[in-house]
């Protein structure tokens, strides 16, 4: 399970699920700037999407190793934030679209240890935004349908399953705990002939001092999780243990797995920690995931 390499003939898909609701206004600080959550998750996705690309760029172009899904929810619904046509866009698509472009800051690290920032110029697939409510219910159920569709297609029936992030700030609006827990595992229960579809929840600070809880393992959930961190808990995919080590890099030697694909309180260093883990080691094609 989980070993199909990702090629041009078992491509794979990624869902990005992305907050947009009125609590997204609130500020943070963000390479440097303080800016609005939404501004901040904005940059990321489309740091995301970039590496997509590069990901798939090859000497005779953007193969279509992925499709790629960005959905977002607030007050208005749910809606793609690609195409108003389509879910799903494959990737070489979304590298020939002529996109608008916007300098952005982002931070380096020096040999010496030392952090700098500069600003660079970066495509704009994705623009901010934050407004009314937080219909993830809705979202999820749309996710599902997604996953389903794309799993039953034939060409995918072989294929690396597709990985839906979710990154929020908040609780639904409009569904409870038990409708939550359900949809998601409907939708981990989608699958392909590789495996079941792999769900991961971001949830990002709403306070500077906030104690986040990354990749946990029950045991942590329970003794330091609040409600919420274990609803989503619950509501995610444990990881493979292909990428146990690359976790406790990220949480520290002492982690132990199992680990759970999920973040709570997370900075906005730690979501991208859980995005670039989960693109290095799962979107590269050609190379398998060995999981027993």
């Amino acid at each position: 399970m989980y070993s199909q390499p990702i090629t041009r003939l078992h491509r794979t898909a990624f869902v990005l699920m992305i907050d947009r609701s009125g609590s997204m206004a609130e500020e943070l600080v963000f390479c440097g700037r303080r800016i609005p959550k939404a501004e901040a998750v904005a940059e990321v996705a489309n740091g995301l999407l970039f590496e997509l690309i590069q990901r798939a760029t090859r000497t005779d172009g953007v193969r279509d190793y992925y499709d790629i899904a960005v959905i977002g929810y607030d007050g208005d619904g749910v809606r793609s934030l690609l195409s108003p046509e389509h879910w799903f866009v494959p990737v070489s698509e979304l590298a020939a679209r002529e996109t608008p472009q916007r300098t952005v800051t982002v931070e380096r690290t020096l040999p010496s240890g030392e952090r700098t920032l500069h600003d660079v110029t970066a495509p704009c697939w994705i623009t901010p935004s934050s407004r009314g409510t937080t219909p993830m219910y809705e979202a999820l159920c749309r996710v599902q349908e997604l996953v389903e569709g794309w799993c039953a297609r034939p060409a995918h029936a072989d294929s690396f399953p597709p990985v839906v992030f979710n990154i929020t700030d908040g609780e639904s609006s409009d569904g409870d705990e038990q409708e939550l827990r359900d949809v998601c595992r409907r939708i981990r229960r989608a699958a392909t002939a590789d495996g079941g579809v792999f769900m991961i929840h971001v949830h990002i600070a709403t306070a500077p001092d906030a104690q986040s809880v990354l990749f946990p393992t029950e045991e942590e959930v329970r003794t330091n999780g609040s409600r919420y961190a274990r609803l989503l808990y619950d509501c995610s995919s444990p990881m493979p243990p292909a990428l146990d080590e690359a976790i406790r890099d990220l949480k520290g030697p002492g982690a132990r797995p199992p680990f759970r694909g999920m973040s709570f309180n997370a900075s906005m260093a730690e979501l991208i920690s859980v995005l670039n883990l989960s693109l290095i080691h799962i979107s590269e094609p050609t190379r398998p995931i060995s999981i027993s």
